[in-house]
């Protein structure tokens, strides 16, 4: 009989005898024409290929690319433009060594603030590099851009504030606003559809640019959004709304979007399970991108050690992570910030210097092994004892590598299971998935046992394509 939710996304609850289900690297998508052999697929996530390396000493610290076109990354001290080639050239430097980089362009100029009362302009037509200079000048944790302002936030207060029209190094001490529906401290900023969303720590508040001589922007009333932001980098714009990791009075670790101004929920009780065990959240950040019809809410928790992405296309998470072959345990995915430059993602991560090619066709990250894991539900029929005869999975095989003795010639299977609740695993068994060209291969395990309640877990990390597409499971 088919195994009936063996392709699914991420949900481990509270208690994993409920739900154990995981889906490391893997991400689901609906077969749209409903004609193929299964409703849906679990395909490996991108691998990461190597693009450039940064001088050290330091880390990366953020992404950007320009409307022009220009992809820009922080890494330690320094701001350097990269180019298609992989080449960089140093543009200014920073004071600060550590810590998340916010950049924004007004077409003109790029503006960086790192979350100090110090910013950074560059003018993008000469390439003059200079720290903001001008007395009204505040720092911010983020900066937008917006009908030719930059808009910052101005730390510690619940005050933003504007640059001159198409003057990033030009600011009037006087020009500020303070979210009027609650007031708590605004920590972040973004801009989308052409207005302004100003974060509090409780709550949100939309602005629109009104033209007003003495500040431009005011509050659309009647649009207070009653969920502020726990993580300032956590908010980020794709499928024509907004993403955050939300606080308010009444508690925080819930993932919303937008619907129209009205907050709507879009983490699960897994997923706010996970988060909630993390000693701090506020550090996350996240960045969005767009893949073949999926739009992604990539999460990162650097304290938590974890990083959980959302699909805006089925609603469903997923986890991306490397697994450490020391500990056995799941470490964040290196990718923690994203600009899209060349026709590639480009993504690089606060844990050294390197800039990757986020890439579908590649299967290792950036030579090391790129875990793929699928935990599937539960089996049980109201504690009656089972046996298992035949376990299949239904994969594409025959996709081994070509030639040598290297890892994915005969790409393997592992197959593990519960009877726990998770709580402990079998040893391993594994099957081959077939070397190139055997494509009618069966992947299939014989003679599995007996359990009240079982779960099964697979695990390939051989460099090939996968795609799982089912499971058939005999029981009696």
């Amino acid at each position: 009989m088919e195994y009936q939710g063996f392709i699914g996304g991420a949900y481990r609850t509270r208690s994993p005898n409920q739900a154990t289900d995981t889906c490391v690297n893997l991400y689901l998508e609906l077969t749209e024409s409903g004609t193929g052999k299964s409703e849906a697929t679990l395909y490996g996530t991108p691998g990461l290929r190597r693009f450039t390396t940064l001088p050290a000493p330091g880390a990366c610290r953020g992404a950007y690319t320009t409307a022009g076109g220009r992809a820009f990354v922080v890494c330690g001290y320094g701001l350097y433009e990269v180019f298609s080639g992989g080449t960089f050239r140093l543009r200014g430097m920073l004071r600060s060594f550590a810590g998340t980089v916010s950049m924004a362009d007004n077409g003109l100029e790029l503006l960086c603030v790192d979350g100090t009362d110090q910013g950074y302009l560059l003018t993008l037509a000469s390439n003059a590099y200079a720290r903001v200079a001008s007395p009204g000048f505040s720092g911010g944790d983020v900066v937008v851009s917006l009908d030719g302002y930059f808009v910052l936030n101005r730390p510690g207060t619940g005050q933003f504030y504007v640059s001159g029209l198409l003057a990033g190094g030009v600011y009037d001490a006087t020009e500020f606003a303070s979210a009027e529906g609650r007031p708590d401290q605004i920590v972040s900023l973004i801009a989308d559809h052409r207005e302004l969303l100003v974060f509090g720590t409780k709550s949100t508040q939309p602005f629109f640019n009104s033209g007003n001589v003495d500040f431009p922007f005011e509050p659309l009333q009647g649009t207070l959004v009653e969920q502020g932001i726990a993580a300032t980098h956590s908010a980020a714009s794709m499928d024509n709304t907004t993403y955050w990791l939300g606080a308010d009075t009444r508690g925080m670790g819930m993932v919303w979007k937008l619907a129209g101004y009205t907050p709507q929920r879009c983490s699960t009780h897994a997923i706010e399970y996970a988060i909630n065990q993390y000693a701090r959240i506020d550090d996350a950040v996240a960045y969005t991108y767009q893949e073949e019809g999926h739009a992604f809410y990539v999460l990162s928790f650097p304290t938590g050690n974890a990083t959980w992405v959302y699909d805006a296309a089925t609603q469903l998470w997923h986890q991306r992570a490397s697994l450490d072959p020391l500990t056995g345990q799941w470490q964040r995915h290196a990718a923690q910030y994203h600009c899209s430059a060349f026709g590639l993602h480009l993504v690089c991560g606060d844990g050294d210097e390197r800039v990757y090619s986020a890439e579908l066709g590649q299967s290792t990250d950036d030579g090391m092994a790129l875990v793929r894991e699928r935990t599937a539900p539960v089996l049980a029929d109201n504690e009656r004892l089972l046996y298992h005869s035949v376990l299949e999975l239904d994969l594409e095989c025959g996709v081994g590598l070509d030639g040598g003795v290297i890892p994915g010639t005969s790409p393997q299977v592992m197959l593990q299971w519960s009877d726990d609740g998770g709580h402990t695993w079998s040893q391993e068994r594994w099957v081959t998935a077939g070397p190139q060209g055997q494509y009618d291969l069966r992947a299939l395990w014989r003679r599995l046992g007996r359990s009240r309640a079982r779960a099964y877990r697979v695990r390939i990390s051989d460099p090939v394509k996968v795609a799982l597409i089912g499971a058939r499971i005999e029981v009696a």
